[in-house]
């Protein structure tokens, strides 16, 4: 966002270069960080049709709304784009049954064209994307090509990647914790999609070689500074603004602002960012 609350599409720019030039495996765009939940469905549409130009990464589109026409338009406007795929959240402030997560996503497998991935985040959306409804309809599936589980606890995350590992090899379980990115790996996982790479994809990237190169030594390390730096998500009232506030003054081309209220950081707070980040 600019300092108005509006979208920065030129700070957007230059913060997907840098992911690019950090090596990074994917992009996704509008995710929690990318404040999906507070733009307009027409800012949305905007954002998936310039971003996808900003980078030649492999990209995903995160199209959850509570209105699944809105989900259905989105998806197909990031299909026309070349979205690599689109990420769904299961429906939220109603709660779900499971039978009903199960049967609104397999609404979406009947519905969407091309690579889907699901969401799970239990703690905003009130409903669980257990390990069970992600076998089933990775099972029922082809295009279901994976699932980002933001639970806090790995064996949450560990337990759908031994449902689903035996049903479809392919299939992708990423966290959504930037700590459980190495345990998730060792596990059979494929990856993260965390806040931290918004700050530091480098480090991300130096512990996905160290997994292909089989270096102990320096995922441990790796392991050591994620959980160091994962104090970010205790700083201030809202994770998303500290977060666009380390970018902006370690990197310069972004406000440290978001469109949640209540989330700028005191001067004590900014002080304790920089000692944190290294930001002089």
């Amino acid at each position: 966002m600019d300092s108005e609350g509006g979208i920065d599409f030129d700070g957007l720019a230059q913060h997907l270069a840098r992911l690019t030039e950090a090596r990074i495996d994917v992009i996704l765009l509008m995710g929690s960080i990318g404040e999906f939940a507070s733009l307009s469905l027409e800012e949305r549409i905007t954002l998936i049709r310039k971003a996808r130009a900003m980078s030649p990464l492999a990209m995903v589109a995160n199209v959850s709304s509570t209105c699944f026409s809105d989900v259905l338009l989105m998806a197909k406007e990031a299909r026309q784009a070349g979205y690599d795929a689109v990420m769904v959240l299961p429906p939220y402030y109603y709660g779900q049954t499971a039978g009903q997560v199960l049967s609104y996503f397999r609404h979406v497998g009947e519905r969407l064209e091309g690579k889907w991935f699901a969401y799970n985040f239990p703690a905003r959306t009130g409903c669980d994307i257990t390990p069970d409804i992600a076998a089933t309809l990775a099972a029922e599936f082809p295009h279901f090509a994976g699932i980002k589980d933001t639970v806090d606890c790995q064996s949450h995350t560990r337990n759908i990647i031994l449902a689903t590992q035996d049903i479809r090899p392919d299939f992708a379980v990423l966290s959504g914790y930037d700590e459980y990115f190495i345990p998730n790996l060792m596990a059979g996982g494929a990856g993260v999609i965390s806040g931290l790479n918004n700050v530091m994809p480098e480090l991300f990237v130096k512990a996905r070689e160290a997994w292909q190169q089989g270096d102990q030594h320096a995922l441990t390390h790796a392991q050591r500074d994620i959980g160091r730096y994962m104090a970010i998500y205790a700083i201030g009232d809202d994770f998303v603004t500290t977060i666009k506030t380390v970018v902006s003054r370690k990197f310069g081309y972004c406000a440290p602002t978001s469109r949640n209220a209540g989330g700028a950081l005191s001067p004590e707070q900014v002080q304790q960012v920089d000692r944190q980040f290294g930001i002089r």
